[in-house]
């Protein structure tokens, strides 16, 4: 697993509200987690709940779907809304979709091709 702080762009689906934000790559995350502070400010439609299994047990979140743009890589993805993170975490699912991944040598992010089977 791997954990680096990137710059990431975050926003609604139409790109109407855009942020900057200091984000955490946590690729032992699934989904990227929004704080309900930034999801207010962009105006994020929650489109369902989920439960997760956290460090802390499990919690039920509400699901969304942001815009996302890191490394000059940009795609809206699902992403989750929580009240206690506080902080962009960026799962593994945007990472895949952007076609990155952490490189543990430098601790940065590098294109990675994408797997179609």
């Amino acid at each position: 697993m791997g954990h680096i702080w990137v710059k990431a762009r975050i926003g609604d689906e139409n790109c109407i509200r855009i942020i900057e934000a200091d984000a955490l790559v946590d690729t032992g995350a699934t989904l990227t987690v929004i704080p309900r502070r930034i999801a207010l400010d962009l105006d994020l439609k929650p489109t369902g709940k989920s439960i997760v299994e956290t460090g802390a047990g499990k919690m039920e979140l509400e699901r969304t779907r942001v815009w996302i743009e890191l490394e000059g890589r940009n795609e809206i993805v699902p992403a989750l809304i929580s009240d206690l993170i506080d902080k962009v975490l960026i799962g593994v699912t945007a990472l895949e979709v952007l076609g990155l991944q952490v490189d543990p040598l430098t601790g940065k992010l590098k294109e990675w091709t994408l797997l179609l089977y």
